[in-house]
C-alpha cells in the first residue's frame, strides 16, 4: 500500500460494508463497553454475541433486547436470519427490490424491439419511449441494467 494512502479506520470500513451498527451506545453488555475485542460498532458481532447469549447462556429475549439496544421483533428477526444463513444471513441487506422490477413482461419485450445489437444503448431516449407507451417513469440506469451495462468512473 503506498504510503500516502491514509489507512482506513474500522468504523470506515464497516460503514463502507454497511455494518456499522447505527447505535453503538445502546449496547450496554460490559463486554462491549471495556475496549478490545467485542466493538459495538460491529453490527454483525454484536448481533451474533446478542443471539449467543439467548441461546447458550439462557438469558430472556427481553434481557437481552434491553441490554443490546434492540426491539424484541429485530431480536427474532437476527434469530431467524441466523437460521437461514448463518453469520452471513446477520449482514445487513440493502431494502427494497431487487433488479429492475419495472422492466417485466411488456416493457422488457418492447426495450428489446427498440435494442440495435452492436449500437450503443440510448437509455435517455428509452426511458422517453416507455414513458410514452407504458406511462412508466424509468430511470435511464435502470434500463442500462436491465442490459447489462456497467456504470464506469467518471
Amino acid at each position: 500500500m503506498p504510503t500516502n494512502e491514509r489507512r482506513r479506520s474500522k468504523t470506515d470500513v464497516l460503514a463502507e460494508d454497511g455494518t456499522l451498527n447505527p447505535t453503538p451506545e445502546s449496547v450496554l453488555d460490559p463486554k462491549f463497553r471495556e475496549g478490545g475485542f467485542f466493538d459495538p460498532h460491529d453490527a454483525v458481532q454484536v448481533k451474533y454475541e446478542m443471539l449467543r447469549r439467548v441461546s447458550v447462556e439462557k438469558a430472556s429475549v427481553t434481557e437481552i433486547s434491553d441490554e443490546y439496544g434492540v426491539s424484541r421483533p429485530t431480536f427474532y428477526q437476527a434469530r431467524a436470519d441466523f437460521e437461514q444463513g448463518g453469520i452471513a444471513g446477520l449482514v445487513p441487506r440493502k431494502r427494497g427490490p431487487r433488479g429492475p422490477h419495472k422492466i417485466q413482461g411488456d416493457v422488457l419485450a418492447f426495450l428489446k424491439s427498440q435494442f440495435t445489437p452492436g449500437e450503443p444503448i440510448r437509455a435517455r431516449e428509452l426511458a422517453r419511449l416507455v414513458h410514452e407507451e407504458f406511462g412508466l417513469d424509468v430511470h435511464p440506469r435502470t434500463i442500462e441494467r436491465a442490459f447489462g451495462v456497467k456504470k464506469t468512473a467518471e
